[in-house]
């Protein structure tokens, strides 16, 4: 927040607003489209895509705007913004095309669908906003490169917990001490939930159920932890992260970590169940300089080797907005990968998968996502949970096994696969003869 409220409130003052167009309209869109329209002076929300027009209607009205406009244009687009007329469409590629909108901010989840959204906004040279782990945890490292040749940001936002953990990581590091455990904590952790088992919650909170069986079954804690594994080079201890339950407060669990083990990963991405403060977040780091530990354990932090600090929240569309700001105003992304992937999902069987069933997607009946580092990805040819949705089973699986490959048969033309097998060639990870061939 220091230094970017500043710079909005100067935009505000110039009457230059910060214009962003929003790709996906639900239950997190609408929260971000009230939160820009009526409490960030500065910024302007011109533009939303929902493949339902109405429901980008509902997102403007519910922030108070009732006159947005439909359009079908590039040209319709541009005119309506400058006229300073909001707009929606069902054709998410007009705003990546117009003129008039400086950054994105992408709210699908969708891994296929957000791959052609982000390659087309990078193309024409717009900043992009993700609040998706998934697409980001499946080829967020070659979307980078795309953009960076572009000269535009790529970034994992704030509120979200990866955002949340990196902010936290950065100050670590900021104030001398070695990170070596970004966690996360969750309330519960169950591989075998579902869209019928989540539905009740989901209702009661005007959620996807699919969405809210993938915060239960471990599979969006698995994208979320890989993309700040990536954004820090850090691993996962084990398939799946360690994932202690712990009952008390979250500086109780720093005896719980091997600190040679930790330094020897070069620090690891974990989580939490049932610690407190949740849902927040926490990083713990250690301290070489022995009259350092002397003040830190003034400051109360105890005697080490392990220091815990913690963000007892994360409020997720509240604090999207900022994200758009650092990148715009100041050129810093919140958190992007650093180089090739460091942690991956891989697709895991929720329940006995028969030869010739095609996958459904993330949080739903037939798979759930762990992390596992990426050197054992490629040495055993894992199928990647981004990857997963719509691919024909070769074979009958056992509940729990991994996928591979080899097990299935993926959907033909897809440009997810594509950037995928092009991100393995770029980070010099040869695929092997029976995963996807490098686009050039």
């Amino acid at each position: 927040m220091i230094i970017v409220d500043r710079a909005l409130q100067a935009r505000a003052e110039a009457g230059n607003p910060v214009r962003v167009g929003m790709i996906g309209a639900g239950f997190m869109g609408r929260g971000i489209a009230n939160q820009i329209i009526n409490s960030v002076p500065g910024m302007e929300l011109v533009a939303i895509f929902n493949r339902d027009v109405d429901k980008a209607m509902r997102a403007y009205r519910e922030a108070g705007i009732d006159d947005a406009k439909a359009v079908q244009t590039v040209s319709g687009l541009e005119a309506a913004i400058a006229a300073g007329q909001y707009a929606v469409t069902d054709d998410a590629m007009l705003l990546c095309q117009a003129t008039g909108i400086d950054a994105l901010i992408e709210v699908t989840g969708a891994v296929e669908f957000g791959a052609h959204v982000v390659m087309k906004a990078i193309a024409h040279r717009k900043h992009v906003i993700m609040m998706n782990a998934e697409l980001d945890g499946t080829i967020g490292p070659i979307l980078k490169v795309y953009a960076d040749r572009a000269g535009v940001i790529l970034s994992a936002c704030d509120g979200d917990q990866p955002g949340v953990q990196m902010n936290l990581y950065r100050f670590v590091k900021s104030i001398g001490l070695t990170p070596l455990v970004c966690g996360n904590i969750k309330g519960l952790q169950d591989p075998y939930r579902n869209p019928t088992t989540q539905a009740g919650f989901a209702q009661r909170w005007g959620q996807n159920p699919c969405m809210v069986t993938s915060f239960a079954d471990g599979t969006k804690i698995s994208f979320e932890q890989a993309i700040v594994a990536n954004a820090t080079g850090m691993q996962v201890a084990k398939r799946g992260m360690l994932g202690y339950y712990h009952d008390g407060h979250v500086d109780e669990m720093t005896n719980k970590y091997d600190l040679d083990q930790l330094k020897a990963l070069g620090g690891i991405v974990d989580y939490a169940v049932g610690a407190k403060p949740g849902p927040g977040v926490y990083v713990f780091g250690t301290h070489d300089d022995p009259k350092q530990r002397h003040y830190l354990n003034l400051y109360k932090l105890g005697e080490g080797p392990l220091y815990s600090f913690y963000t007892p929240y994360h409020l997720c569309h509240f604090e999207v907005p900022l994200s758009v700001a650092r990148a715009v105003l100041c050129q810093d992304p919140v958190m992007a990968p650093i180089a090739g992937a460091v942690v991956e999902v891989v697709t895991t069987a929720k329940i006995d998968l028969k030869a010739g069933e095609t996958l459904d997607g993330i949080g739903e009946y037939m798979t759930y996502g762990q992390c596992e580092n990426a050197d054992v990805v490629r040495s055993q040819n894992l199928l990647p949970m981004g990857l997963a949705v719509g691919c024909r089973l070769k074979r009958d699986l056992p509940k729990d096994k991994v996928l591979t490959y080899d097990d299935v048969e993926l959907p033909t033309g897809r440009l997810c696969d594509q950037l995928r097998a092009e991100q393995e060639a770029y980070f010099g990870i040869q695929p092997t003869a029976k995963s996807p061939v490098a686009v050039a």
